[in-house]
């Protein structure tokens, strides 16, 4: 019962989900039965090209609907009927190809093979990360994750991009490159089920002994807490590689390959629909954690059932990665093309890749460029202030590391579910409330959410009083929901719609500036910025004024960063508008 909340919203989803599903298999039963009780009349000749598929699967569809619709009126001698029928088959089609706008064998392969890999990479991806946040925080406390950040993972991810920049100059086969990158993550994962972790306490020193060589005394501090972590160091080395892996999953084992084989005119219709299809990997991996791994008798065997369920989703993406290879290389053979990307790869502008001090440099030369730049590191430092807060709350909640992993599990799933609503929303919402709305939208949720998330911990009495820790975590477990479901459907698109009306040095070296200095300065800065809280205060609850402050601080720097954005936002894309108008007119005259 302590987890129903979860299992409703998981509920509620699903049966969203279920209609979405049952209007387009309805609509797909009603074309093909049209088309079969038309299969006699004649059809279009094949066209060359696989490019044009889509769009003559649509018109010969439609060709063949209107025939047998004016053949079945006719029977019944009624004008009607055919009004009525056009109207009710135009309501079908335009669902369909809302929900589902892929058409034709061939796209419809290629997208699930393409999209069964990004949905593996997603399933590892929420397996070792809700297991990298079980054993770090409950062994070493939600405190230490800050520390890792800082002193772990960016180094580590800074010999990865090295590493990985000299592989990609050196391997001609980006297919060798892929498995490359990937595989050796999961033998990691591997080897550390079966080698490391049975073997920790002899290969891990005590925490009297780092104790002893620190100079730590006490039981709080910056200082007892990098004595835990490096007494428990293979946990943290598992944090590591788990947090790069989730870096550069989807981003460069999944993106770089579609994009490769995707042209512009499928990206349209496919990209959305991959987001979609792997937002139900959390909902699969949160659920395997809750009902499978974390009934285990003890977390060793959890970790055993995790670790096989990992493997087996790094099996099944290399093994789609490789069946969509050799499918797309077949269409290029039927096709007579090099790449299924041909036809746009050299109209691609290659994203400049600045250094920090370039980076700097470009975005003090424009105001429009520094409020995105505001927006994005906005967000990074309010979510990280109140995540370590509430995954503190949750481990003192739940100190066992089997009932913080099915607590965890729970989470993602209802993640996953929110994740394929929003995806289903977020576009429309934005659409009808306008740009200003969608980008002011995530900072003032996350506000109004923080109100009685702080009120709890202000409060006090969360050791001794198990009401209310348990509503300090739900309310925080709300908090850190709808935060994350904000960003996926009005954050990230707001954001990456701000880039439109620019011209295209800013489009190319303002994107690029903003992801070197917005990534490293949102995660960075947040870690820093709490070590030195918890050098203060000792721990990261009694933190939590301090913290309260800035993150309301930095809510209304965000706030006003996009109210004056959206004027910018709005008079360029006017002045983009008049030019283009202009641009056509001075066309038609010409001709």
């Amino acid at each position: 019962m302590r987890y129903h909340h979860y299992h409703h919203l998981c509920i509620y989803t699903f049966v969203i989900i279920f209609s979405n599903i049952v209007v387009t298999t309805t609509s797909s039963t009603i074309k093909s039965s049209l088309l079969s009780s038309s299969s006699k009349l004649p059809t279009t000749n094949k066209q060359s090209s696989f490019e044009h598929s889509n769009k003559k699967h649509k018109a010969l569809l439609s060709k063949e609907e209107s025939i047998v619709l004016i053949k079945s009126s006719s029977t019944r001698g009624g004008t009607a009927t055919i009004t009525t029928s056009n109207m009710i088959l135009d309501k079908i089609r335009n669902i369909r190809e809302m929900i589902f706008p892929i058409f034709g064998k061939e796209e419809i392969t290629k997208f699930v093979l393409l999209g069964f890999v990004k949905f593996f990479i997603v399933m590892a991806l929420t397996l070792s990360r809700d297991l990298k946040d079980t054993l770090v925080v409950t062994t070493c406390g939600a405190e230490a994750i800050a520390f890792l950040k800082i002193y772990g993972v960016l180094p580590a991810a800074t010999l990865f991009i090295t590493l990985y920049s000299k592989l990609s100059s050196t391997m001609s086969s980006k297919k060798m490159l892929f498995y490359t990158t990937c595989i050796p993550f999961f033998i990691f994962f591997v080897a550390f089920n079966a080698i490391i972790y049975p073997n920790a306490n002899a290969i891990q020193p005590s925490m009297q002994t780092v104790q002893s060589y620190l100079g730590s005394k006490g039981t709080e501090g910056a200082l007892h807490i990098i004595s835990k972590i490096l007494s428990n160091w293979t946990l943290a080395l598992y944090y590591i590689v788990a947090e790069i892996y989730s870096s550069v999953s989807v981003g460069l084992l999944f993106w770089q390959h579609a994009n490769d084989v995707v042209p512009i005119h499928q990206a349209k219709r496919f990209y959305p629909l991959f987001a979609q299809m792997s937002a139900f990997a959390p909902i699969i991996a949160g659920q395997y954690m809750v009902r499978f791994a974390s009934r285990a008798n003890n977390f060793s065997d959890s970790l055993n059932r995790i670790t096989i369920a990992v493997a087996i989703s790094g099996f099944m993406a290399c093994s789609f990665y490789e069946l969509s290879h050799q499918y797309i290389d077949r269409l290029n053979h039927k096709y007579g093309t090099t790449h299924a990307a041909t036809s746009v790869a050299n109209k691609k502008t290659k994203k400049e890749k600045l250094s920090m001090a370039q980076s700097a440099k470009f975005l003090v030369s424009s105001p429009y460029l520094r409020y995105i730049l505001t927006l994005v590191l906005g967000y990074g430092l309010t979510i990280n202030f109140t995540e370590i807060l509430w995954k503190s709350l949750v481990k003192r909640k739940y100190p066992n590391p089997l009932d913080y992993q099915r607590f965890m599990g729970n989470f993602s799933s209802a993640v996953g579910a929110s994740t394929v609503v929003v995806i289903l929303l977020g576009v429309q919402i934005i659409r009808i409330l306008g740009w200003r709305i969608g980008a002011l939208a995530t900072p003032v949720l996350m506000g109004v959410l923080g109100i009685p998330f702080f009120i709890c911990l202000l409060r006090g009495g969360l050791d001794s009083n198990k009401a209310t820790l348990s509503l300090a975590v739900t309310i925080g477990t709300i908090q850190s929901l709808l935060s994350k479901t904000g960003k996926y459907a009005l954050f990230d698109p707001t954001t990456q719609m701000s880039y439109i009306p620019l011209d295209e040095e800013s489009k190319v070296k303002g994107k690029a500036a903003i992801d070197v200095l917005g990534s490293r300065l949102g995660k960075s800065g947040g870690s820093l910025l709490l070590q030195g809280l918890v050098l203060i205060f000792g721990n990261i609850l009694d933190a939590a004024p301090a913290i309260a402050i800035l993150f309301y601080t930095v809510l209304c720097i965000w706030c006003l960063a996009a109210n004056r954005l959206s004027v910018m936002f709005i008079e360029k894309s006017r002045a983009m508008e008049e030019s283009s108008a202009a641009e056509k007119d001075g066309k038609k005259k010409e001709e």
